[in-house]
């Protein structure tokens, strides 16, 4: 008889030992005899979404290009890893798939002491365990038990996006010094994620055609595809905003418009927020001042122009005009202001220069 030992540096404790014997059962037996037999739990499932999604490869990558392309991103890896460590493994891992309900399920979301966005995300990773359940034939095919769960409020914003006036912009961007300068122009002028902007190669850029293509982001040092398919569009590039990119660029065969000055590789965005943004921004009066403003700002701003919304959706690049519309910007007093005065001026008749009292048109 052939017998397997398993290292206790590798499987430190009964449950973890548990599991990978339950995943060799289901090797051995097949999938039938398997669910006859054995029932698979939540942990069991785990273990096999690390596997499947190659998870420990994807982490081990260093900075820079992809070297896994067909695979999840660095970043939603990340994400995925800490939700299961440190929210569903310690509840559901010993629970069989078959015995978790969506009730419980439920009531556990609401109990989270997370934001609702958070506990939304969860919920999601959650939906997804069940659906490669029914793949890998864990259980039967049935409808996922987790679109039973519905939580309150995971798309609604905690609070209002901030907008930054172009004169505010202005006393910025004379406090900060380059890179970080010419950065802050790129993401308040072309409504780029900072992944986007960071990411941006010389190559990338048509100067003749007056076009910028968004083709790839990156996220810890990371670089990948952009967030969505929408994402990936060509953008125009205005003359003025074309010039000053010339006037700021280097050697072009250094690739990266913007390489850090240490590394040579893409800057961590979440450094240059914390060390440079924040600290210059307060220095004239913008608080909380983070890369994602620039691109409130500049939904924002499109809107005042009076851009039709299709056209801001293309902008902006987002997948669904809902999102344009309901998430993004927010508008300035400025623009508030001459709306409503425009529709005050078609209900009230001015006054009189006589000093007749003002009328109300009909």
């Amino acid at each position: 008889m052939r017998q397997i030992t398993l290292s206790v540096l590798e499987y430190p404790t009964t449950t973890t030992a548990r599991l990978r014997l339950h995943e060799e059962l289901l090797r051995i037996n097949g999938p039938d005899s398997f669910r006859a037999h054995v029932k698979p739990t939540m942990g069991v499932l785990i273990n096999r979404f690390r596997t499947e999604e190659r998870f420990e490869e994807i982490m081990k990558q260093p900075p820079g290009p992809a070297l896994i392309a067909d695979g999840l991103s660095y970043s939603t890896v990340a994400g995925y890893r800490s939700y299961l460590a440190k929210h569903i493994e310690p509840r559901w891992a010993g629970n069989t798939l078959a015995d978790i309900k969506p009730l419980e399920v439920s009531e556990w979301l609401k109990s989270l002491p997370l934001a609702a966005k958070t506990k939304g995300q969860i919920r999601a990773l959650f939906h997804l365990l069940f659906e490669k359940a029914m793949l890998w034939e864990l259980i039967d095919l049935q409808r996922n038990p987790v679109e039973l769960v519905k939580l309150k409020g995971t798309s609604r914003r905690t609070r209002r996006p901030q907008v930054v006036t172009p004169e505010k912009f202005q006393d910025l961007i004379t406090v900060l010094r380059e890179p970080y300068r010419t950065m802050a122009i790129v993401a308040m002028c072309t409504g780029l994620r900072v992944s986007e902007i960071l990411a941006l190669r010389w190559e990338h850029i048509d100067f003749k055609a007056g076009l910028m293509l968004v083709q790839q982001g990156v996220v810890n040092g990371r670089i990948g595809k952009v967030k969505t398919e929408a994402s990936q569009d060509d953008i125009p590039l205005d003359p003025v905003f074309a010039h000053l990119l010339l006037d700021w660029r280097g050697d072009p065969k250094t690739g990266l418009v913007f390489p850090s000055h240490v590394t040579g590789q893409c800057y961590y965005s979440g450094i240059i927020q914390r060390q440079i943004l924040k600290p210059k921004g307060e220095e004239v009066g913008i608080f909380g001042l983070g890369w994602h403003t620039f691109r409130h700002t500049y939904r924002s701003l499109l809107d005042e122009t009076g851009a039709p919304v299709g056209v801001q959706q293309k902008l902006m690049r987002h997948s669904n005009v809902a999102t344009t519309m309901n998430v993004y910007g927010n508008s300035t007093l400025r623009a508030k202001q001459d709306a409503n005065s425009k529709v005050v001026q078609m209900l009230i008749s001015p006054k009189p220069e006589n000093g007749a009292a003002a009328g109300v048109s009909a």
